[in-house]
């Protein structure tokens, strides 16, 4: 008497192809990188800029970088770093990117590196929330939500 093989389900279908794209995503690097504790000072109507921060950290096994940052609710996101020259002068500048070292984290907080969001938009107000888009060069866009303090 002959068997018969039934089809492969679409169930089990679609489970192979999700562990396939795992597998491509975390061989590219692709998974290891995570942002916490995002948060983004409130900024009154009409101000020029505010300021972000936020942690990441790269629990893969290889380098990344963060390459650039936006927000539907700023005109533009910067990364940016506070330095104090040698005659004691503090300035910020931006920073083309930021590296994540492979099992490093990263803070970004008051006074050091962090975020400006320039051009905020109206109702950056303490409770509220803030999206923030950071791309990074191998984990791609992780989009997060910052609490407005």
């Amino acid at each position: 008497m002959a068997r018969c093989r039934a089809p492969i389900g679409r169930a089990r279908l679609v489970l192979l192809a999700a562990f396939v794209l795992a597998s491509v995503a975390t061989a590219c690097g692709g998974g290891g990188v995570s942002v916490a504790d995002a948060w983004v000072r409130a900024a009154a109507d009409g101000a020029e800029s505010t300021a972000g921060y936020l942690t990441i950290t790269n629990g893969g096994g290889a380098s990344d970088a963060l390459v650039s940052v936006s927000s539907p609710s700023a005109g533009a996101v910067m990364i940016h770093e506070t330095k104090t020259d040698a005659s004691g002068m503090v300035g910020m500048s931006p920073i083309e990117r930021l590296d994540v070292p492979a099992g490093a984290t990263v803070k970004l907080e008051p006074k050091a590196l962090h975020l400006m969001l320039m051009e905020p938009q109206p109702g950056l107000v303490a409770g509220s929330t803030v999206e923030l888009d950071l791309v990074f060069e191998h984990a791609g866009k992780v989009v997060v939500r910052a609490a407005v303090r």
